[in-house]
């Protein structure tokens, strides 16, 4: 099929490009959260910083660039004000980040060190990058925070909504699968295994604005593949949620829920031709 300049289809491309909004610079967002976190944890740098006034001297230049960056962007409020405010939440969000990356070595008996956890473990990436990405969805940046955290998305398979309330010392263990919607509350000391759903009941568009992810009190453990559904779901403090659990009520504090699952393991008499299963 060849194309010209007057065909009704290129036409109809020339207008959607035309009406479209001058298109934001997503990669450069992606790439400031990245040099944040390796000024933060120098374990993630190429080439750490070990001067004062540079390091001063970058956090200035960042915050510049994030200013600049927020031109681009639709809202209310001033980008450098936002920015200011932003770069001013740093010292908490990095602390906070420590606490989770401690949750997870005292979780892990396979991690050697904070260092290690900083420097390779997704579940700490996906971690930081929300926690930047929350920051802004605070400050009622539009669009930016669902870029960042669909950047990490992408390199870690675990899908974190930018609206999400997650308290201190969260520890994901491996990750792969994990999805945690808007208006999902989780508390502090929590642990989240791989392929965990903390979702809605419903996807209608009329539920937007509305609490439709559930709540996860302090202390609560959701093992491999457990799917929890509602915005009145909560899961009481100190709670074990076993593997495979499908759950969309409440439960109290100190629960272990779990799935019974029937396997049945028979051999035959000669070894060399196996198992066979029946699940």
């Amino acid at each position: 099929m060849s194309f010209s300049a007057d065909t009704p289809f290129v036409r109809t491309l020339v207008r959607a490009h035309q009406q479209a909004a001058t298109p934001l610079p997503g990669p450069a967002f992606c790439q400031l959260a990245e040099q944040l976190l390796e000024l933060l944890f120098p374990e993630r740098a190429h080439r750490p910083i070990v001067r004062p006034d540079a390091i001063a001297a970058t956090l200035s230049q960042l915050q510049t660039d994030l200013a600049a960056l927020l031109m681009r962007v639709p809202m209310p409020d001033a980008p450098a004000a936002v920015a200011t405010h932003f770069m001013a939440r740093l010292p908490a969000l990095r602390e906070m980040l420590l606490y989770d990356a401690a949750a997870i070595l005292a979780a892990d008996p396979a991690a050697q060190g904070t260092e290690e956890v900083i420097a390779t473990y997704p579940g700490f990436y996906a971690t930081a990058m929300h926690r930047l990405a929350h920051a802004l969805h605070q400050l009622h940046v539009p669009l930016v925070p669902r870029l960042i955290s669909e950047y990490a998305h992408q390199l870690t398979g675990i899908d974190i909504h930018p609206g999400a309330r997650i308290g201190p010392s969260f520890c994901i263990d491996h990750g792969t699968g994990i999805v945690v919607g808007e208006t999902t509350v989780i508390g502090a000391h929590v642990k989240i295994f791989q392929g965990v759903t903390l979702g809605a009941l419903s996807v209608n568009k009329d539920l937007q604005g509305i609490k439709r992810h559930p709540t996860i009190e302090d202390h609560v453990v959701l093992y491999a593949g457990a799917t929890i559904l509602g915005g009145n779901t909560v899961v009481g403090s100190h709670s074990i949620i076993g593997g495979n659990v499908w759950l969309t009520e409440s439960v109290p504090s100190h629960s272990r829920v779990y799935h019974r699952a029937q396997i049945h393991v028979t051999r035959t008499e000669d070894p060399t031709e196996g198992l066979t299963f029946s699940i």
